[in-house]
């Protein structure tokens, strides 16, 4: 069951590096093929700044997230959304980002009983404080089911 009283937890800092391998590997997975992914100073796709989770978890309590005690085996992903505050991150950039708990509410399920949504965002800034981009992902957890007897 979440704990409600998850909200408003941030988790450490943490930096990230934009580096140009790792955009051209993600651009290629994805079969993109906009030059500014291969170009000499390449920029990130929209969607690299989700391989944050990959620096967040070199730093311990970088992300608040266990904090949330979602049950798993009615957890799911429910949406991800990326906001970007100017051009997208390039190839050199070392980001700082902190991820916070800023959410939790409940809505009832069009098949009864109760869901319940967390959302986390995460703040990039660069190295002159600038904010860059912010990640919103949004989790969700189903009400538990009742057996029949």
């Amino acid at each position: 069951m979440v704990d409600k009283a998850a909200e408003g937890a941030q988790g450490a800092t943490f930096e990230m590096e934009i580096e140009r391998g790792k955009i051209y590997e993600l651009a290629t997975a994805i079969k993109a093929d906009h030059p500014a992914y291969f170009a000499a100073s390449p920029v990130a796709p929209p969607t690299f700044l989700t391989t944050t989770f990959f620096w967040e978890e070199r730093v311990p309590g970088a992300n608040p997230w266990a904090l949330v005690k979602m049950d798993q085996r009615r957890g799911m992903h429910a949406e991800q959304e990326y906001e970007f505050f100017g051009p997208p991150p390039r190839a050199g950039d070392k980001l700082t980002c902190r991820s916070t708990i800023t959410r939790v509410f409940e809505k009832a399920g069009k098949r009864g009983g109760q869901m319940t949504f967390v959302v986390m965002e995460t703040d990039f800034v660069d190295a002159t404080g600038r904010l860059v981009a912010r990640a919103k992902m949004t989790g969700v957890e189903t009400a538990p089911t009742t057996e029949a007897t």
